[in-house]
């Protein structure tokens, strides 16, 4: 009995050796390890205490960094902002319409292959996360729509346009991922037009 106790493994998880980093690296570290954990969970729900574990550093020292949880939500989701918006941008040198274009054709991948973690950024946010965000939705749709103006040439005056096309835009990529495979397929070069052009027609309304 003695023996079988003394060979018994102890699973409690370790927290890995802490190594240093400079502060801007640390912040880097921190807020990637909240984007892996964001795909898999609400990001209300992330636990600072795994974050901190993963990171191998204290609780304390991951406060030093973010001040309050809504402050580490705030940093995460403002990054989750940003890597959609990159993701979405179109190709260096592509401008105007064809840029219009090639950030719906990127939009429709991105949220095809991202639904449920594009669905728990912007719409399946709690209260807590919508205020770390500055309005959840709000502040994606500027991202990408700051993103789509500038690539097309459009004037400051014309972000509004472009930031509820952008919500139109989302509302019909959501529509879209949810068909089945082969019925988005034969739907997305369609769409790719209609969206597009819907642009252009809001554009033009005086």
């Amino acid at each position: 009995m003695l023996n079988s106790m003394g060979d018994e493994v102890d699973h409690r998880a370790e927290p890995p050796p802490r190594v240093r980093m400079a502060p801007d690296e640390r912040r880097r570290q921190l807020v990637g390890i909240g984007l892996r954990k964001f795909v898999e969970r609400p990001v209300q729900d992330l636990s600072l205490d795994d974050v901190a574990l993963e990171a191998g550093v204290s609780r304390g020292l991951l406060f030093h960094y973010f001040p309050t949880k809504t402050d580490y939500h705030r940093a995460v989701v403002e990054a989750a902002h940003r890597r959609v918006a990159r993701t979405v941008a179109p190709g260096a040198g592509v401008v105007g319409e064809d840029a219009v274009r090639q950030v719906v054709e990127r939009f429709l991948g991105q949220v095809a292959r991202r639904r449920q973690s594009y669905v728990a950024l912007v719409l399946g946010q709690a209260p807590i996360a919508r205020a770390a965000s500055g309005g959840g939705t709000e502040g994606l749709r500027e991202h990408v729509a700051r993103t789509v103006g500038e690539a097309a040439g459009m004037p400051e005056t014309a972000l509004p346009i472009v930031h509820g096309w952008v919500a139109y835009l989302e509302d019909r990529a959501l529509q879209w991922s949810a068909l089945p495979a082969d019925d988005r397929a034969a739907a997305r070069d369609a769409l790719v037009d209609h969206c597009t052009g819907a642009l252009s027609a809001l554009c033009a309304v005086p």
